[in-house]
C-alpha cells in the first residue's frame, strides 16, 4: 500500500453526498484513512463540500497521490 504524509496532494474517488471525483490536501493520516481538506471539486458539489466543511475522511484504497514537481 502507497504510503502517505501530511501535505501530500491527493485524487479522491467520489463517495457519499459527493457526485464527482476531487482533489485536496492530506492533513492527517490515520491507520487505514486520511483526512483531506478538499481543494478541487465539480460546482455541482459545492453544496455537498460545504456541508463537510471543504473536509473529508477517505479511505487510503480511494485516493491516488499527485505527482508535484519538486
Amino acid at each position: 500500500m502507497e504510503e502517505f504524509q501530511i501535505g501530500d496532494n491527493v485524487t479522491c474517488k467520489k463517495f457519499g453526498s459527493l457526485e464527482h471525483d476531487f482533489t485536496g490536501e492530506i492533513e492527517k493520516v490515520y491507520e487505514n484513512s486520511v483526512l483531506v481538506n478538499i481543494i478541487k471539486f465539480d460546482e455541482e458539489d459545492q453544496v455537498a463540500v460545504t456541508e463537510l466543511n471543504q473536509r473529508a475522511i477517505v479511505r487510503k484504497s480511494e485516493i491516488k497521490k499527485i505527482n508535484t514537481a519538486e
